[in-house]
């Protein structure tokens, strides 16, 4: 029950209500003035019964004053420049500009995986030059609905924000767009941005990054009618920024104030990400909406919480790339087992393609390592279900399939897995692997280590002997 004493006023609530500080960097910039007033007639109200009265806690009178205080002198030096009047009255704030400039790019280099790779290291590179990052949507491709084969997902629609804003400053691309590109960014100012001259053809221009060309590039830029009036290079800087020296060239070569957005053809940023890249995966956080799912799901097929999550990645283009591993000490993902510095040792056809044996036999000792009762198994392509489910008859495992229509949902579920083992090529792979690094879960590979799980090449009858136990 709501009490005044001399010492100050107590409030009765579910929990203390701190004073958010409006100068922070993350305070919301769009509030609504008559919630302002709402809120702070709270504190002149001596009275006032409250529900929820869970927990008592005082607060002094003077503190309130100033909140109030504070809050309109907020409204009034910073809300006036920049308003909006609503439908309903209220006096809403837009976005304020952010005077260090803004960064957007093209996610435009294969799917989920490789543009979640490249999300940290222009995370990274953002962050560095202390631009606000304009965060791009997802590129997806089903050619079945969609005009060119793509589909432009917000960036929103899978991860959280608040997260992220606690790293750095972001904004989806549909708010920058809607709010601040139409005065900071007109169709009149438009340049991208690219290392060098992009040319690949008679019919592209001259001197140009031709930032549109081909797909998804040029679908990425119309879905938000963006048109470039020309080009600008930045060779011979790169993208790593570690060092403050590089910094400087950066600024000093596009200072905002000439360059307030800084618009790349395609991600400033390394493939695969960079290893002092990798730990920043911890601000990326799914969605309301695929947590719930995913605890769904969950709750549904393994309320003991206790199974195998697997990722196969065995598709037809999966069989072809795995062909090509001679050419490159590295491929894709591969320095997440290997090294960035090839201390694992050389590529391996297992490790790519792991054969049918070897998957089994991995997951029947994860399974009894860590008493699982369930098996979670997403893929590109055969997940092998009939297979798993033959072998562990005997174990009593409830053996599930992904969602070939939802690989987000998937990823989420790998990462809540009691043990997960991935392809250490697969930039997909690689999402839950980090995932579960920053959370401190365990994983493995396929066919990793070599020495544990591939066989060395030994007289064809003594290898019969050693299969046999009866022997």
């Amino acid at each position: 029950m709501s009490r005044f004493s001399s010492s100050g006023l107590s409030v009765a609530t579910d929990s203390p209500q701190p004073f958010s500080n409006p100068f922070s960097s993350t305070f919301s910039p769009t509030f609504s003035f008559s919630d302002m007033l709402k809120n702070n007639f709270l504190f002149f109200s001596f009275g006032k019964q409250l529900s929820n009265q869970k927990t008592i806690y005082t607060v002094n009178m003077a503190d309130h004053l100033k909140r109030f205080i504070v809050n309109l002198v907020y409204f009034f030096i910073f809300g006036l420049g920049n308003i909006v009047i609503s439908v309903d009255n209220d006096v809403k704030v837009t976005p304020q500009i952010d005077s260090n400039g803004y960064i957007v790019y093209c996610p435009c280099m294969g799917r989920f995986g490789n543009q979640a790779d490249h999300f940290l290291g222009v995370l990274r590179f953002a962050h560095d030059l202390d631009r606000t990052l304009i965060l791009p949507p997802w590129i997806e491709y089903h050619n079945e609905r969609h005009r060119g084969g793509t589909e432009m997902v917000p960036f929103d629609t899978y991860f959280k924000l608040e997260p992220l804003q606690e790293y750095h400053r972001v904004i989806t691309m549909e708010k920058f767009m809607s709010t601040i590109a139409p005065t900071l960014w007109p169709p009149g100012e438009r340049k991208s941005i690219c290392y060098a001259p992009r040319k690949f053809s008679d019919t592209m221009k001259e001197n140009d990054c031709n930032a549109k060309d081909g797909s998804p590039f040029g679908p990425f830029w119309d879905e938000f009618n963006i048109d470039f009036v020309r080009s600008e290079f930045h060779q011979p800087l790169y993208f790593n920024t570690e060092n403050s020296d590089a910094v400087d060239q950066w600024n000093k070569r596009f200072p905002a104030s000439e360059h307030p957005i800084l618009a790349f053809t395609g991600a400033p940023a390394s493939f695969p990400v960079n290893k002092e890249n990798r730990n920043l995966h911890k601000y990326m956080k799914w969605s309301k909406k695929i947590e719930k799912e995913a605890e769904e799901f969950i709750m549904d097929n393994f309320p003991e919480r206790r199974f195998i999550g697997i990722h196969l990645r065995n598709g037809l283009d999966w069989g072809r790339a795995c062909e090509h591993l001679h050419l490159s000490a590295n491929m894709f993902a591969s320095p997440q087992c290997l090294g960035y510095g090839l201390e694992g040792g050389a590529l391996y056809p297992q490790l790519c393609d792991p054969p049918r044996d070897i998957i089994i036999s991995q997951v029947k000792a994860a399974i009894k390592k860590h008493k699982a009762t369930g098996l979670f198994v997403a893929t590109d392509s055969n997940s092998m279900v009939a297979d798993f489910k033959k072998e562990l008859k005997k174990n009593k495992v409830k053996v599930v399939s992904g969602h070939s229509d939802s690989p987000h949902l998937d990823l989420a579920l790998l990462g809540r897995s009691t043990y997960y083992i991935g392809n250490c090529i697969s930039s997909f792979s690689a999402f839950a692997k980090r995932e579960r690094d920053v959370t401190r879960l365990p994983s493995g590979f396929w066919a990793w280590p070599k020495d544990e799980w591939v066989r060395k090449p030994k007289d064809e009858h003594l290898q019969h002997l050693n299969d046999h136990d009866e022997f």
